[in-house]
């Protein structure tokens, strides 16, 4: 690695945790009681909690203590992030097994801040042994049901698409092309329908430069990459970002190895001037109604200090120039943000934005290692509910080069998290696509713990094969009753009916805790899926995904593949880089179809089922 690639690297992990503004230009918001109804239900290798819901909770943070009088700790997952979590459940797998805990939970009304503790439970996970626990699944497959939301299908982050017109190699492979060949596999397998990427405004597409101190706008870079992508099927989601080199007021801020510049403008009218000179060339390219259907977003995660050398206050005027600036080409072009990290100045903006008249058509914020916090109370608190939620950055660490992110753990995350976020947000958006990817260096290794969800060389991950059989789910949800030790919690399933009245069935085994990345001792369940109403003559089809079944980490480790595969390794791990479904041995008894079968931690299962009268079965290639 070259100095320049290291001191890139140490300068992120040095600033990536320091925030810009701490401070608050409003009240925080009242904060709510604690839960009520707070339950521990012990199983083997783990302690579920479940508690009532909170109206004005955006989130809950789980405590746990040695004794009923405390001291209370935040339980740590070691998500590195946002430790609340949005749903009345949570799964503690963190804990020593047989030994009592006393647990208390608060409400969260906004990410910075918590109520008090509620009433302590205690309670003793079970020391694992003996037969593997029991969880049945029922199925109503005659249930009218209700529509399956599919975040995972609005948007994907990837590296910045300038890199798409890079003809270097990483890994001796092509960077442009196999970038683009990621996204594209994306769209057309996934359904994904919007890429999201920063820096569309640096200067490495040319987009403006002052010549004799006067503006000049350059927007033939941004057309060959956003043709390039529209070409494949997906629509871009415009950025706004990073300060091109002669209009930013310190342009030796950077960030990144590519050095995006963090810098103010140096001068608001002239930035202006840019965004809506973009947003105007665009309409005129693509069209009206086209680009009507895209996102302009501005800026990312201005309150790190990594992203942004400025002010809150100096930021907040940035998107207000920079909104208004959209709309004036257009009032129904879309703007918003503050794309954020860690959910921060959700609440900032939208009281910003109150004052100022500023548009926001939607709010965009981050977070990693855990489900996305619920910000519709916080919209319902400032009386903007009709501003959409978007996750626009989202993934299992939010750290570089961690194993993690190779894993078959990181794509029941991916699961666990989709399934939470369903319905109460319009985008959950992985970051990122492919491991063609350089914010801190160019990968110096195949398996190098990188954010991408396809590595470089075209191989899938374990996180690509989760949204790949999430994509294989129907358009209507079907209602679940789950029984046994883990059921809802530690094993959750999405049941679904298709068009053509097969059936899809998706269970897996996980827990939020990353100390159990390669499983935990007592995880591991026996299933029992029983679909009620079902065709007993029908060929269930089983999908596996488990450190077993496409995860190219475990693969490559038993391949002896070293920082890079020989061209032998290749061919072996290509070989390995789909999915294969087989055939189940299932039962029918009183008119229900019944499937038992063992599911690993971390580990999911697509059972698919034909149409009635369909008893074929499917092998993809």
């Amino acid at each position: 690695m070259s100095e320049q690639k290291l001191d890139a690297r140490t300068d992120w992990e040095a600033r990536i945790s320091r925030r810009s503004d701490t401070s608050r230009r409003s009240e925080p918001p009242q904060l709510p009681p604690p839960p009520t109804g707070l339950v521990a239900d012990p199983g083997v290798g783990h302690v579920t909690l479940r508690w009532e819901p909170v109206d004005q909770a955006v989130g809950y943070l789980v405590h746990r203590a040695d004794t009923s009088d405390g001291p209370f700790k935040a339980v740590d997952h070691l998500g590195g992030d946002v430790l609340a979590v949005p749903d009345c459940c949570y799964v503690d797998t963190t804990g020593e097994p047989g030994r009592t805990y006393f647990y208390a939970v608060a409400s969260v009304p906004e990410v910075t801040t918590q109520g008090k503790l509620g009433p302590a439970v205690e309670a003793a996970s079970v020391p694992p042994g003996g037969v593997t626990p029991l969880v049945t699944l029922t199925v109503d497959t005659a249930a009218a049901g209700a529509v399956l939301a599919k975040p995972w299908a609005q948007m994907i982050g990837s590296e910045r698409l300038s890199q798409l017109r890079c003809t270097d190699t990483s890994g001796g492979r092509p960077i442009g092309t196999e970038l683009l060949a990621a996204l594209q596999r994306v769209s057309e397998e996934v359904g994904v329908d919007s890429v999201r990427a920063h820096a569309i405004l640096h200067d490495d597409l040319g987009v403006y430069r002052e010549v004799d101190g006067r503006p000049v706008h350059d927007f033939d870079g941004v057309d060959a990459v956003y043709d390039a992508i529209l070409a494949i099927g997906l629509r871009p989601v415009v950025e706004i970002g990073f300060m091109p080199h002669d209009l930013a007021r310190d342009p030796a801020r950077t960030v990144f190895e590519y050095a995006g510049i963090i810098s103010p403008p140096k001068d608001w009218q002239r930035w202006g001037d840019l965004v809506r000179a973009l947003t105007q060339h665009l309409v005129d390219r693509y069209g009206l109604d086209e680009v009507r259907t895209w996102m302009f977003e501005v800026w990312n995660e201005a309150n790190l200090e990594v992203f942004w050398s400025g002010t809150r206050e100096e930021w907040m005027h940035l998107y207000d120039v920079t909104a208004f600036a959209v709309k004036d080409v257009d009032q129904r072009l879309r703007v918003g943000g503050p794309s954020s990290a860690a959910a921060g100045w959700v609440d900032e903006l939208l009281d910003h934005v109150a004052e100022s008249d500023a548009p926001l058509d939607f709010v965009s914020t981050h977070t990693y290692g855990n489900a996305p916090l619920d910000l519709g109370p916080t919209l319902a608190r400032y009386g903007r509910e009709d501003a959409d939620i978007l996750w626009t950055e989202w993934g299992v660490s939010p750290r570089h080069f961690l194993p993690v992110n190779d894993s078959a753990y990181a794509a029941m995350f991916l699961l666990h998290g989709m399934r939470s976020a369903a319905g109460r947000v319009e985008a959950l958006s992985y970051w990122v696509a492919s491991d063609h990817f350089e914010e801190l260096g160019r990968p110096p290794k195949l398996l190098h713990g990188g954010f991408g969800l396809i590595t470089v060389g075209g191989i899938a991950k374990a996180r690509y094969h989760a949204l790949s059989l999430l994509s294989r789910l129907g358009d209507r949800e079907l209602p679940v009753a789950a029984d046994g030790d883990g059921a809802g919690g530690l094993v959750d399933s999405w049941a679904s009916r298709r068009a053509d009245g097969s059936l899809a069935f998706l269970v897996w085994a996980h827990t939020l805790d990353q100390a159990k990345v390669c499983g935990g001792a007592g995880l591991d369940r026996r299933i029992r899926l029983v679909l009620d109403g079902a065709d007993g003559g029908a060929a269930v089809t089983v999908t596996r995904l488990d450190r077993e079944h496409g995860d190219v980490s475990v693969l490559a480790g038993r391949l002896g593949v070293g920082d890079w595969p020989t061209d032998e390794q290749w061919e072996e791990l290509r070989a390995a880089d789909a999915l294969v479904p087989h055939q189940a041995e299932a039962t029918s008894e009183s008119g229900a179809v019944v499937l038992e079968l063992d599911l690993p931690q971390p580990g999911a299962v697509l059972i698919e089922v034909p149409p009635s009268g369909r008893a074929t079965l499917h092998i993809d290639n």
